[in-house]
């Protein structure tokens, strides 16, 4: 196993635009003015040398990029810096206005055997795979699984890696059902979930999906429980049961009588595909509705990974693919006490990526090694979101189950 928690001594940043507003506070950031020295050839080859990694280390970053993550973002690499002690990398810091003067940017460096960290979003991360003619590595923080490719790597929470762990801890021949709302997260589970479950011992025998804003939330939970057909069913029993005289029946009637619907479900769990507020609002639904958390399993995904929904009591016992808390309460707690604020979720991907810059840059790796290494699939390496590795250019992770309980959490299963 490689440790991969590393960090840099130097931070540099070239731009003059506000964004130097939310860098001030950060002693260790210096001003530097870059030269042109020259215009790349674009030609599309992935040809890897065996030059080691150069160690000076750039950060790209838009000027439209949420604040508060490019001052935590940075805020991160600061603390590593300060942790680990390490001092044979540097890191600069190139903001720019958008995806044209990103593109001029890189156009106007000698990128061989250069590392950059970023863009943070999707739009100009699209542009990058043209530059991967020359000895350069790029870890995008996209979420678009397309965009990993060539010299192009995606630092990310990806949902096939959080479907694939709860799939592979389902019982074999479990029958799942799946929840999700009608925007960009939920039908981006719904169009992978069916491939990883035909790579496992489950199926998928119902979906219902809801508007954004909740308004037809009941109907899909209704339509996804068959709550009529089951209410139907219900009544159908009792009046069959008030016919009869004998004394079983009598006390079988009793019996139904405290339920709206009978509790035969066609399902074994439960996905529900949100997170946030709206998961706040949809889980008591499904109780309501009389899909019964102790009949069926409800399922979370990795955006579960949050206090917030411990206290739920129609959560109670559900469960969801992550990392226990105990491994990032360090860093959490480091980070509050020195900048006086909470540590994003996210924040946890640049230190495990300065980590792993770290590892690559004090062993020698050049392009070609790098490449080769990552594409085995053989090495994992120990960050603070647990061991993780590559698949297809694109981060994944050991992910653990773990179950809410009781206003808590605990694991269920353990990391491979």
């Amino acid at each position: 196993m490689l440790q991969s928690c590393a960090p840099v001594n130097n931070i540099t940043q070239d731009n003059t635009s506000k964004t130097e507003d939310i860098l001030q506070n950060n002693k260790t950031i210096k001003l530097e003015k870059t030269e042109v020295k020259k215009i790349l050839n674009e030609k599309k080859s992935l040809i890897f040398s065996n030059e080691s990694f150069k160690k000076n280390v750039t950060i790209i970053l838009s000027k439209e990029d949420n604040p508060e993550t490019v001052n935590q973002f940075i805020n991160i690499v600061e603390l590593v810096v300060y942790q680990k002690k390490i001092e044979n990398i540097s890191f600069s810091i190139k903001i720019y206005e958008d995806s044209q003067q990103l593109d001029k940017y890189l156009s106007s460096q000698d990128l061989n055997q250069k590392i950059f960290i970023g863009p943070l979003n999707s739009s100009d991360s699209n542009l990058l795979d043209k530059f991967c003619s020359n000895d350069v590595i790029f870890f995008s923080f996209s979420s678009n699984k397309e965009l990993a490719k060539n010299c192009v790597f995606l630092i990310n929470f990806f949902p096939e890696n959080e479907l694939k762990a709860v799939f592979n801890h389902f019982p074999n021949n479990s029958k799942i059902a799946l929840l999700y709302p009608e925007n960009e997260y939920g039908f981006g589970i719904n169009s992978i979930i069916d491939n990883i479950a035909d790579q496992s011992t489950s199926i998928i025998v119902n979906r219902a999906s809801y508007n954004e804003d909740l308004s037809n939330a009941p109907e899909a939970i209704k339509e996804l429980g068959k709550y009529e057909l089951r209410k139907y069913e219900l009544n159908r029993q009792k009046r069959i049961l008030a016919n009869k005289k004998d004394e079983e029946s009598k006390q079988r009637l009793i019996k139904l009588e405290r339920f709206q619907t009978t509790n035969d479900l066609n399902f074994t769990h439960v996905i529900i595909a949100d997170y946030g507020l709206r998961l706040l609002q949809v889980a008591p639904l499904l109780p309501y509705y009389d899909i019964d958390p102790n009949i069926v399993r409800f399922v979370g995904t990795g955006a579960w990974d949050d206090k917030v929904f411990y206290d739920e009591p129609s959560l109670n016992g559900s469960i969801y693919p992550g990392i226990e808390y105990i491994k990032r309460e360090q860093l959490n707690n480091d980070y509050q006490e020195l900048y006086k604020e909470r540590l994003l979720r996210t924040s946890t991907l640049p230190y495990d990526l300065v980590g792993l810059i770290d590892y690559m840059v004090n062993n020698n790796y050049t392009p070609l090694t790098f490449y080769q290494t990552i594409q085995s699939g053989k090495i994992k390496f120990a960050g603070i979101d647990g061991n993780f590795y590559f698949f297809k250019n694109r981060i994944e992770r050991d992910l653990q189950i773990l179950q809410i309980k009781n206003g808590d959490v605990k694991i269920i299963s353990k990391q491979k």
